[in-house]
């Protein structure tokens, strides 16, 4: 194979084959120089036709599972497997790269699902801390509905100060913001610690009628809820987090492995990871939301336009 080499300044060129990813080979006329063509590699070494794995992902989005993906699409299931592993990781680098955006309500919650195997089962088997409970903490801004940061992990307090702090990088923390979470006791002296003293904290703290041990699967019922202020002025009538609720539900309509109740559950934490992570880099920068009629990430001044599935995956695939 012959390595890549910079273009000569020479203009007579003709092609000169593939290699065996599937890259365009060039041969100089004059000097006999060969290079390989430059172009973006959003499947990295991965020689799958972009178009296939397009069409696999945008499946995978609409709640399709892997099986039935291979089964429409013909591709395997590994090489699905390893197309969520390798979209994953750059997309996860694209939702890292948010820096320094205005915001000015942010609402934030922690979904709950599971890997592997429920807890209960996990500590009993002494399976690790890759398996058992996992934890989406999510932050959304109120009126572009940015999922400005994101976080996979336990629901205790070095995970929630690490989420805290993707927050932070993410936001302006110089213009002034409320924020609103529910009640888990790590919110309340971590957010002012990263945020800083430019926002207005409060917390909607529920009251359930049962324990989540008790129900499992599904909430219990809310018998009450309070509005409780935490730092600074925060406006009562917009301590809330029902529009992060609504994002949980469209990820549990979107995503086959929040599915409750099925064998469709995640079964390695990297898949875990990587196949959220292309869904929230899709809502930002790919799905128009029906109340602000863009993508969030156009309403943030983060794009001019509706990015496609491909070219969601090239220019993740350049930060």
């Amino acid at each position: 194979m012959i390595a890549p080499v910079p273009q000569c300044q020479h203009e007579s060129t003709k092609r000169h084959g593939r290699d065996r990813n599937g890259n365009q080979r060039f041969r100089c006329k004059d000097c006999g120089k060969s290079w390989i063509e430059d172009r973006p590699r959003p499947l990295g070494s991965m020689s799958t036709d972009i178009d296939a794995a397009c069409m696999a992902l945008k499946m995978l989005l609409e709640g399709m599972s892997i099986r039935a993906t291979a089964r429409i699409t013909a591709l395997e299931k590994k090489t699905i497997s390893g197309l969520i592993l390798t979209v994953g990781e750059t997309c996860g680098r694209l939702m890292d790269s948010i820096s320094d955006v205005v915001v000015n309500d942010v609402k934030i919650d922690e979904f709950w699902s599971f890997v592997g195997m429920n807890q209960k089962l996990a500590t009993n088997r002494e399976a690790g801390h890759d398996v058992g409970d996992s934890w989406t903490f999510v932050a959304v801004e109120r009126n572009t509905k940015m999922i400005l940061a994101t976080h996979i992990g336990k629901r205790d307090g070095n995970h929630t100060d690490k989420f805290l702090r993707k927050l932070s990088r993410a936001i302006d923390t110089s213009a002034r913001q409320q924020i609103s979470t529910d009640g888990w006791g790590g919110y309340q002296y971590g957010v002012p610690f990263a945020l800083g003293s430019n926002i207005d904290f409060g917390m909607l703290v529920k009251k359930y009628a049962a324990s989540q041990s008790e129900t499992r699967y599904s909430p219990a019922t809310t018998i009450a809820a309070e509005k409780i202020p935490q730092f600074c002025n925060p406006n009562p009538d917009q301590i809330c987090t029902s529009h992060v609720e609504t994002l949980n539900q469209k990820i549990r309509m979107h995503l086959r492995r929040f599915t409750r109740l099925t064998a469709a559950h995640s079964k390695s934490l990297d898949h875990h990871v990587a196949m959220q992570n292309i869904l929230f880099a899709w809502y930002n920068w790919h799905s128009k939301h029906s109340t602000i009629k863009k993508t969030p990430a156009m309403a943030s001044g983060l794009a001019k336009n509706v990015w496609s599935v491909r070219q969601l995956l090239e220019n993740a695939s350049e930060v």
